[in-house]
């Protein structure tokens, strides 16, 4: 196949940092989720501690860990080539891919096989003393997926290039990704690891907390239950609707480079779940009054999250609906129609508001003397600012005077009366 040296798109704005951006977050991220790893298996747990504590070389490797990582991989690779689930097409006419929407599916197969191993003696508990060496091994999956795609991507058809990540720039296309629906055969890598290994292996983690507090103490705690239980609730939903992550900025915008490849493999499963690790070493006791609060916090975050998100799905898929129809609209020169009232008449993100009220809920079971917790509220509300802003670009560019219409009658962003 001849080598294509595509030339720079003429859209070639920097995000991110541009250049700098891109050559610093592959290294310090990477570092920030080991130091997080580390902190969390201290006595401490202080986040600002000084001296870092830094593991010592011998506790970032193990051939244990990489066996595990390769077999993973190949368990979830094996599941999404089982023909089940269904087959969707995304609704952008610049795509002619076929996806296989089966997440769930192979969550609960994953959740089976991982129950008979434990039935049979395996000790699933062992994961977090394994969980540095695991932590290097995703990172060092990550980079060489990203350097894959980006060599594979100069064979790519100029079609199938992200606007953004084709700037000339080695460092940024790297990071950014330059190719957008990378695929070997039928396998759509993007899609793959955009949900499956990543956030599948997040519950799993947190199960092996679960069983590594059992071990420690003969019974799971109050606050590593609803930890537990209230990530599986989200990532359950995320599988079952999985369908829409096809409408979302990272498959029908972004390219496939070190950003997501990193973000789904490594940066995912092993700091979203910080606070069941850091359950295992600094035990908390919840009374009823207080774990009945959190209970109530993390179900008004999720209903605002998945009514949110289900009511513009909908509208997506079939505007007359009857039960959108109702919802007043404005008309844009793209042909669609933007909602102005119903959830998204509210503030412009509400799927983000039920977020950070899910990730607050998540936290709170740690209680309120360490912040390591909530290094995720801090980290995902900074996330969801930074994509709301990247949305705010593309929104306006797309549909001009129609966006900006309905900003002014819907002002706040995603926190009302405040943001």
């Amino acid at each position: 196949m001849k080598l294509n040296k595509h030339k720079p798109a003429q859209h070639t704005e920097m995000e991110f940092g541009g250049a700098l951006g891109a050559a610093c977050i592959p290294v310090f991220l990477p570092l920030t989720v080991l130091y997080l790893l580390s902190v969390c298996r201290t006595p401490g747990g202080a986040l600002l501690q000084w001296p870092p504590p830094l593991p010592h070389s011998t506790f970032l490797w193990d051939p244990v860990a990489a066996a595990i990582m390769v077999g993973w991989i190949s368990l979830q690779s094996a599941l999404y080539l089982l023909p089940m689930g269904k087959v969707s097409l995304p609704e952008n006419p610049q795509f002619c891919l076929c996806f296989n929407a089966a997440g769930f599916h192979a969550l609960c197969m994953t959740a089976v096989l991982l129950a008979v191993c434990v039935c049979l003696g395996m000790p699933l508990g062992y994961l977090f003393d394994l969980v540095l060496p695991l932590a290097v091994c995703a990172i060092g999956v990550s980079y060489l997926l990203a350097l894959y795609l980006y060599i594979r991507s100069f064979w790519a058809p100029a079609h199938q290039l992200a606007l953004g990540g084709n700037t000339g720039n080695p460092l940024y296309d790297f990071f950014i990704g330059r190719e957008l629906n990378p695929r070997i055969g039928s396998f759509d890598l993007k899609f793959f690891c955009e949900l499956r290994p990543g956030l599948i292996g997040w519950v799993v983690l947190n199960a092996a907390m679960l069983m590594k507090e059992v071990e420690l103490r003969g019974s799971s705690s109050l606050a590593m239950l609803l930890v537990n239980g209230f990530q599986l609730l989200y990532v359950t939903d995320a599988l079952w609707n999985e369908e829409a992550v096809l409408t979302t900025m990272d498959i029908v915008h972004d390219g496939f480079g070190f950003m997501l490849a990193f973000g789904d493999l490594a940066w995912v499963p092993f700091t979203y779940g910080l606070q069941a690790m850091f359950l295992v070493i600094h035990p908390q006791t919840l009374s009823p009054l207080s774990a009945l609060g959190i209970i109530l916090l993390n179900g008004v975050g999720y209903s605002i999250f998945r009514k949110s998100n289900s009511q513009k799905n909908q509208f997506r898929r079939d505007p007359a609906h009857k039960s959108i129809a109702h919802l007043e609209t404005i008309a844009t020169a793209t042909g669609k129609r933007l909602l102005v009232s119903g959830w998204w008449g509210f503030v412009r993100h509400p799927n983000y508001l039920g977020d950070i009220l899910m990730a607050l809920a998540w936290s709170l079971p740690c209680g309120v003397s360490h912040l390591l917790p909530y290094f995720y509220v801090v980290y995902f509300s900074i996330l969801l600012v930074h994509r709301e802003a990247r949305d705010e670009r593309q929104c306006r560019a797309k549909y001009g005077l129609a966006w900006d219409t309905y900003c002014r009658r819907v002002p706040y962003r995603i926190i009302p009366y405040i943001y």
